[in-house]
């Protein structure tokens, strides 16, 4: 894995990157455009089997000509590691054998209640709100990334 600093200074090319918030039960999946100006919500993604996970992202990758991949890093509020944080960096590392990109964890904290409160400025019902709660939470996440990476 590497950081956000070390691919913002390899970044000789724009590229679309994947933003994953990773749950206990579901992914979110997002994408930027290829200037990595903006994330959008892509889809979510029942949490299953490694594997599965590895070639639905292959799928994901090949289709959308993805560079590079930004895992959400779910840190506690004060900025230490808890059971989320080193789930995460397993399951990077477990995409990172089998999937040949820059792999980034991006600090996720409040991307879930960012999403979620977003969406109800955008007056989007709270049933929908929850169904695409994941996606929109990657998209979150994304954003902030490449934010980052433009400034």
């Amino acid at each position: 894995m590497i950081t956000l600093e070390e691919l913002k200074k390899n970044q000789l090319y724009k590229g679309r990157l994947i933003g994953l918030d990773l749950g206990s039960k579901r992914i979110g999946v997002s994408i930027c455009d290829e200037k990595q100006l903006i994330a959008t919500p892509f889809k979510t993604l029942n949490r299953t089997t490694a594997k599965e996970l590895i070639n639905e992202l292959k799928i994901i990758i090949k289709e959308n000509n993805i560079q590079g991949i930004i895992i959400g890093n779910p840190l506690n509020m004060d900025g230490s590691s808890g059971s989320s944080a080193q789930s995460a960096n397993d399951t990077s590392n477990n995409i990172e054998k089998s999937i040949n990109l820059p792999i980034c964890l991006w600090d996720e904290r409040l991307s879930t209640v960012g999403a979620f409160n977003l969406s109800s400025q955008l007056d989007v019902n709270v049933s929908k709100r929850e169904k695409k709660i994941d996606e929109n939470a990657a998209a979150f996440i994304l954003q902030g990334a490449i934010d980052y990476l433009n400034n």
